[in-house]
């Protein structure tokens, strides 16, 4: 094989392997979740790849929320709505610049310390390892039961 064919095959190899390592890298510590969570929810907002990459860094239980809050939006609009679309990008913004990112680990949980220049720039965030990729625990208030009424109502002046 000469040099330029193996040099073509090692960039064409490098195509498909890197992504994979970023992806690999990006949940691999709790510090680096968090801090690529930052990231991708600066990216979001109105724009579908972006909403869905932060949402992927998200632990399951905030999945389960969102899915359920896109299938209630999902009903009222006629249409279906996706569960990262729920996030709300105009809800999060950064108080600071992140300089630092420390994590305290407790087996499968996390709290990751964010720090920025000054002292009082202070912002920790809990995550969690499931199947292995640590994941951010973003909590979502859960949603009141579906009320649904008892019977059908009468049409005015029926007994």
């Amino acid at each position: 094989m000469s040099a330029r064919t193996l040099a073509r095959a090692l960039v064409v190899a490098a195509t498909f392997v890197l992504p994979a390592c970023e992806n690999d890298q990006a949940d691999a510590v709790p510090e680096a979740v968090v801090e690529e969570f930052v990231l991708r929810m600066q990216r979001v907002h109105g724009d579908a790849k972006a909403s869905r990459a932060a949402y992927d860094l998200l632990w399951g239980e905030a999945k389960r929320g969102l899915a359920e809050r896109a299938k209630r939006a999902g009903a009222v609009a006629g249409r279906d709505v996706a569960p990262e679309t729920m996030i709300a990008p105009t809800r999060f913004s950064l108080g600071f610049v992140p300089r630092r990112y420390t994590a305290r680990i407790d087996g499968d949980w996390a709290v990751v310390s964010i720090t920025g220049e000054l002292p009082s720039q202070y912002h920790e965030v809990k995550c969690v390892r499931e199947d292995g990729r640590w994941r951010v625990v973003l909590v979502i208030p859960p949603l009141p039961p579906i009320q649904r009424r008892e019977s059908e109502p009468q049409p005015l002046g029926s007994p």
